[in-house]
């Protein structure tokens, strides 16, 4: 069903970043050719070098760093994919996108995206809660992002709530 997709992958700087190497894997168990982008910020939870290892593709991190000055790479990289896959997708990530703010390499190739784009929030539960946060994501959907809305369980900072990642 999967085989022969291809997929962006784009990881924001949540706690949930590290499950990315399973889903990655995952991915290319079913023939997935993916290609990751990573925010800075998830770059401290996950090395880039785990990505690429698994997704067999050099990941992206700056818009200009080692870019291949022959193509703009981030519109390369939005027509690359059948979909993209935002996860996780962080509080910033999602504020962002619902204002137009494309100021780096993620935010400004899913801008470019003109195929579906799923967005999968992790945050703690006070922050998904938050108006602000759930008026970005109902913007959003009204613009025709998808969301794969987060579980109910363990939370990274204590306790249990709404928020986490639903791939777990």
């Amino acid at each position: 069903m999967l085989a022969g997709k291809k997929i962006l992958l784009g990881v924001t700087g949540g706690i949930a970043a590290y499950q990315m190497a399973d889903f990655i894997g995952l991915l290319r168990s079913q023939l997935v050719d993916v290609r990751v982008i990573m925010t800075e910020a998830a770059t401290r939870f996950i090395t880039p070098l785990t990505l690429e290892t698994i997704s067999r593709h050099k990941v992206t991190v700056g818009m200009f760093i080692d870019a291949d000055s022959s193509r703009v790479e981030h519109i390369s990289l939005a027509r690359f994919s059948d979909i993209a896959i935002v996860a996780p997708a962080t509080a910033n990530f999602i504020g962002k996108i619902a204002s137009g703010i494309a100021d780096d390499m993620l935010t400004t190739t899913i801008t470019a995206c003109t195929q579906p784009v799923v967005i999968c929030p992790a945050m703690n539960e006070g922050m998904w809660r938050n108006p602000v946060v759930q008026d970005n994501v109902a913007k959003l959907k009204r613009f025709g992002y998808e969301f794969v809305e987060p579980e109910h369980g363990e939370m990274a900072c204590g306790g249990e709530g709404w928020g986490g990642p639903a791939s777990r």
